[in-house]
């Protein structure tokens, strides 16, 4: 449990309250949370559903789990590193695609299974510190919201006379910071995703080209 659950429950009766009065009375014409709920696409109080919804534990035990899986790769591949004691139209066949199976599965960089298994188990690790980071953030805005005097004017609305301007333009105000931050936290999430979608993508077999499948008329020989 982090500081986003021990303020969720507080939260959501606060962003509850905002969500009512920003549909009730709405906002001044030309305060900034207008951009940012059309950006957005909801209300603070969904939004804040959605960030406490994020649970980056499973994705950081996806990581080392994944990288894990590299020794089968390996296994796989020794085989396939050694000569064969022949010779011939069918052993160079063969040993063109050995090559190119044992490339598949461990050569350099991204461009084999190994490396789009690491890149894949780095993105969890991407994704699970983008959450950690989004969860800490949050709770940093609502932690200074809760306190505010925005939100005492928010949850006095119905028991203090006046005009109901005050209280929609407080609630605004709460809005706005609590969009904006999870604003922020999206464009991060945008960079982690184009960091990482090159090296995610499908890896098709490089089938050798050039490779003859042998004749029955040539000689093969085999060696001792």
């Amino acid at each position: 449990m982090d500081s986003l659950d021990h303020l969720a429950g507080p939260a959501a009766d606060l962003l509850g309250r905002v969500d009512e009065l920003l549909t009730a009375v709405g906002a001044p014409d030309d305060h900034p949370i207008w951009p940012l709920l059309r950006r957005a696409g909801a209300l603070p109080g969904a939004v804040l559903g959605e960030v406490v919804a994020l649970q980056p534990a499973p994705l950081a035990a996806a990581g080392p789990a994944l990288r894990t899986l590299s020794s089968g790769y390996d296994h796989a591949r020794h085989p396939l590193t050694g000569g064969e004691p022949w010779q011939g139209a069918g052993a160079e066949a063969y040993a063109a695609h050995r090559d190119a199976l044992a490339t598949y599965l461990g050569g350099d960089g991204a461009e084999s299974l190994t490396g789009r298994l690491d890149a894949t188990a780095s993105y969890a690790d991407a994704v699970a510190d983008w959450m950690v980071h989004t969860r800490h953030t949050l709770a940093r805005t609502l932690a200074e919201l809760l306190g505010s005097a925005e939100a005492v004017l928010v949850v006095t609305a119905d028991h203090v006379a006046g005009p109901p301007a005050e209280p929609a333009a407080a609630a605004a105000e709460i809005g706005a910071r609590v969009l904006a931050t999870v604003e922020q936290a999206r464009e991060r999430a945008y960079a982690v995703l184009h960091r990482w979608a090159p090296e995610l993508t499908g890896l098709p077999y490089p089938t050798p080209t050039g490779v003859g499948t042998g004749r029955f008329d040539t000689t093969t020989r085999v060696g001792g």
